[in-house]
């Protein structure tokens, strides 16, 4: 495996599925962590998997590359490859969550409850995930004609929720919010309450992940659960399957996410 962060929730939760259905075909898993997203660096690291004479590669593509003196990111030619979470094209086989799925029941989710519109918290500017979910929230408002708010940037920490939240929360139309992970609803849930709003009733809140912890959340946390079992899964069976026949295969596949309802949405508060 080729991951460049190795402490964002999603990537960890990611090699643990990957390592664990590895194991679960004989394989045993190398990690390689490049310092930068270049060509020149993915390239070292693939050299470097070469001689260990690895039989597959599994490369986490979560962020845009890093810019290289203007050059275009090239991936080096790898005879069995699978390019996790990435918009690399349709030339190499990928694999990735349904993050458009998976927004659009949140926010539809939030509109059918009654809200005007939904704000939304997004995520990194470079994260692939992160504009996914951004275009996707927009696209479901504008197709219901409703207000499209300007969103407010964060980095997936939980801090960058709470200082997101002082934006959003001055809008006082700002009755339900779509966070694109869990840790930032986390943050967001938290400032919300030191003003005093109430959640639910004042506030309704969705994340993107369902980590462990979101049902632990006060209140426990409405978000959209990514199937990170079934992605190491997914990711292994069709390297595998490359491996066998000597096939490469190309194309995205995607793996389905779920709403999981909590207690941390609700109608929007009766306005006099």
């Amino acid at each position: 495996m080729v991951m460049f962060d190795l402490t964002a929730t999603g990537n960890t939760s990611t090699l643990a599925a990957i390592t664990e259905s590895a194991s679960a075909h004989g394989y045993t898993v190398t990690l390689l962590a490049p310092q930068a997203r270049t060509t020149a660096s993915v390239s070292g690291a693939f050299d470097r998997l070469h001689e260990l004479a690895v039989d597959g590669v599994i490369l986490v593509m979560e962020s845009m590359p890093d810019a290289q003196d203007g050059s275009e990111f090239v991936l080096p030619d790898v005879e069995h490859l699978v390019v996790v979470d990435s918009a690399l094209g349709p030339n190499h086989a990928v694999i990735d969550t349904d993050q458009t799925a998976g927004t659009r029941s949140a926010v539809e989710h939030l509109l059918a409850l009654g809200h005007r519109t939904v704000h939304h918290i997004t995520g990194p500017a470079h994260s692939y995930s992160a504009q996914r979910r951004e275009q996707a929230w927009r696209e479901v408002l504008t197709e219901a004609g409703r207000r499209v708010p300007e969103p407010a940037r964060g980095d997936w920490s939980a801090d960058s929720g709470r200082q997101a939240a002082r934006t959003l929360l001055e809008d006082p139309d700002c009755t339900a919010v779509f966070c694109a992970n869990d840790e930032m609803s986390l943050g967001l849930l938290h400032a919300a309450q030191d003003m005093g709003l109430r959640i639910p009733e004042d506030l309704s809140v969705i994340g993107f992940d369902d980590i462990p912890l979101a049902a632990d959340f006060a209140p426990p946390l409405t978000t959209v659960h990514q199937d990170f079992a079934g992605l190491g899964r997914a990711c292994i069976t069709r390297l595998v399957r490359m491996m066998s026949t000597g096939v490469a295969e190309t194309g995205q596949e995607l793996v389905p996410t779920s709403l999981v309802l909590r207690t941390s949405t609700a109608p929007p508060p009766r306005r006099s």
